[in-house]
């Protein structure tokens, strides 16, 4: 009716406003937090140029007391590091200048990789999502089946069963399962099925598999002058597939089958096969991060609905078993599941952290743990505002979809 909409809009409008304070809330105690920790990218700076004075003066000699003068940061230095790095205002008017430049989308410049934080993230944020994505929906395809047939089969040996490789996947971390799978079947320690890490292959030998999928191409020599000239990063020893520019002034006699390369240097059906390559391990333990969980969650969320009086009584009526199921009860078993999607990307990120680390994937997750690790406080203050806002939002799609599943939800 009319006054249950109002309702509605008036609830998400509040929760709408309640991220502004929630928002400012976060990033002013994370902000305080990188104000007053000791190693910051002051004191970085500072031990840096002791260390080059030190290794000046052990190479050209000199006494200690000259040393200890080399060594020292005068006042008007100290100061220019922390006018360089936002160090010289208050903390308070420090966090107001910088969030006024977050409400305008400049997250600022990163001390560690010298470019604009939102070109790092922009250039990351693919690689985790791709990875991250891949695993939240398979998480989903297999917990659900297996959750609901385990509440079909409650007590059965198959429950029984399936309850252990639930709780091993509780109880282990995907980053820990990702150091021991890679020790067991990477680097040819026991086996060499899977890569070491990375989400591409950086060189591919001759008589490997993903060799067979190697593109025609040439050598940048074998270009005529005049086209070498418009490519001057090109080296004589540099190989040229067929999708680059220059390969169609290659003389035809000198185009071969390549026997090396890179990823770039294969067909895309190659590349689709390395990336799926390099994607299981990671993937996998993405999965067993959210399966235990999720898997508990079906189950017993329809063994509860199962156990409803509605339910009893669509078996009284005569409704078979599967339609009663699968009809009735899993939809409103669903709505625990279904209301998680809401936090998708904030879980695929936070979940991304240690498993990049693990793998050296590039991608969002590995750059936060750089850039915290380096104190790199532009970097990890944008990624903070990334995801808190991801999970800002995520919580209204949460309750938007638990609108939507569930009609008996009233606002008033």
């Amino acid at each position: 009716d009319r006054r249950g909409e109002i309702s509605m809009y008036s609830y998400f409008i509040r929760r709408f406003l309640l991220m502004i304070p929630t928002f400012i809330g976060i990033t002013f105690l994370c902000f305080t937090v990188t104000r007053f920790v000791p190693g910051g990218p002051v004191e970085q700076a500072v031990l840096r140029y002791q260390q080059a004075m030190s290794q000046t003066s052990e190479g050209g000699g000199g006494s200690s007391s000259s040393q200890t003068t080399q060594g020292q940061i005068s006042e008007e230095m100290m100061q220019r590091l922390k006018e360089i790095y936002g160090f010289d205002k208050p903390f308070y008017v420090a966090y107001i200048q910088w969030l006024w430049r977050v409400c305008h989308l400049d997250l600022g410049v990163s001390d560690t990789h010298s470019r604009p934080v939102w070109d790092l993230i922009k250039e990351k944020f693919p690689v985790s999502i791709i990875f991250g994505l891949t695993g939240f929906l398979l998480s989903y395809t297999i917990c659900i089946p297996l959750g609901v047939w385990k509440a079909v089969k409650h007590s059965s040996t198959f429950d029984t069963a399936s309850s252990v490789l639930v709780f091993i996947g509780y109880s282990i971390p995907g980053w820990t399962a990702g150091v021991l799978l890679l020790m067991l079947l990477g680097g040819n320690a026991y086996f060499d099925l899977v890569p070491l890490g990375g989400k591409e292959s950086a060189a591919i030998q001759p008589g490997s598999y993903l060799s067979q999928y190697l593109q025609q191409g040439g050598v940048a020599a074998d270009l005529p002058e005049a086209i070498r000239k418009e490519y001057p990063n090109l080296k004589d020893s540099d190989t040229i597939n067929s999708n680059h520019q220059a390969y169609q002034h290659i003389p035809a006699e000198k185009r071969a089958q390549l026997t090396t390369g890179k990823h770039d240097d294969l067909t895309w059906f190659g590349r689709f096969l390395d990336t799926a390559w390099h994607m299981i391990l990671p993937v996998f333990c993405y999965v067993l991060g959210l399966f235990a969980s999720h898997t508990v969650l079906m189950k017993n969320s329809l063994m509860e609905n199962l156990g409803q009086d509605y339910v009893r009584t669509a078996f009284a009526k005569g409704l078979s078993e599967n339609v009663v199921i699968f009809k009735h009860a899993l939809r409103n078993s669903l709505i625990p599941i279904a209301t998680g999607l809401g936090h998708m990307l904030s879980i695929i990120l936070a979940g991304s952290y240690l498993i990049e680390k693990v793998f050296n994937i590039h991608g969002f997750g590995l750059l936060g743990y750089e850039s915290l690790i380096a104190r790199d406080y532009p970097v990890t203050l944008g990624i903070l505002v990334i995801g808190s806002m991801l999970k800002l939002f995520g919580n209204i799609v949460s309750d938007f979809l638990y609108c939507i599943i569930d009609p008996r939800i009233r606002f008033s």
